[in-house]
């Protein structure tokens, strides 16, 4: 995903986070906020230590990005929003990553 598409800088997603907008299952959190002058949607992923080792977590970032970008055109376009991994999600297929992923982005209302 391009770099237009994520929410890097630490002001940036605490301005998400603090909006207290949440939804959440088994394996994600999701923070969402309204921006509808931007021209498409930006996502933060954010897996802490909790989840496993290094390699662990960016296993598991890979499988959001993967899946995040599979869905992109179906995706709410004037919100950023956080997408943060729990410790259930590290030892899980792929599979699964994208059944719980699309459930909270539906819970979130940003999956059209």
């Amino acid at each position: 995903m391009r770099k237009s598409y994520r929410v890097k800088k630490e002001a940036d997603f605490q301005k998400v986070f603090n909006q207290h907008n949440s939804f959440a299952n088994r394996m994600f959190i999701i923070y969402k906020m309204e921006k509808p002058s931007q021209p498409h949607f930006r996502v933060g992923v954010s897996v802490g230590k909790r989840v496993g080792k290094a390699h662990d977590r960016v296993h598991v970032k890979r499988r959001i990005r993967q899946t995040l970008l599979e869905y992109k055109p179906q995706l709410a376009q004037d919100y950023d929003f956080l997408v943060i991994a729990r410790p259930a999600a590290r030892d899980q297929s792929m599979e699964v990553v994208r059944e719980n992923l699309v459930h909270a982005l539906k819970l979130a209302d940003l999956l059209k």
